[in-house]
């Protein structure tokens, strides 16, 4: 399997394994390299005296990281697969059935006091 690709897929079992824990190891070394190669690179600049100071090295790190973020968490935040995402309509809230919506519906059919403003049976 090539290296890059296993760098970036997600690993699915759950937990920090050891494999997770190795390629997170892998994916630090390669941002401290990366940080080091750029941070040398603009020593030769003008902005050399402000890498120098403690702000100037968070500012560089921050500015690498970010576009980096989602290499670096790549199996952090997996989103579990094993249960799906209940449907949900435009504004968030969960989509019934025909069948839910009409036995919802007729639940208070008949009766001349309305329906209960926040959704009733808690």
């Amino acid at each position: 399997m090539n290296i890059w690709r296993w760098l970036t897929t997600p690993d699915p079992n759950a937990g920090y394994t050891t494999t997770k824990l190795l390629k997170l190891a892998i994916r630090v070394v390669l941002f401290a390299i990366l940080a080091t190669l750029v941070s040398s690179l603009l020593q030769m600049t003008p902005l050399a005296p402000y890498l120098k100071t403690w702000w100037g090295s968070m500012l560089l790190v921050l500015a690498l990281y970010l576009p980096l973020m989602k290499f670096m968490s790549v199996d952090t935040f997996v989103p579990s697969s094993r249960t799906p995402a209940p449907p949900t309509s435009k504004t968030g809230k969960q989509t019934l059935s025909a069948a839910q919506r009409r036995k919802e519906k007729n639940r208070f059919a008949g009766v001349r006091k309305s329906p209960p403003k926040y959704g009733g049976r808690r």
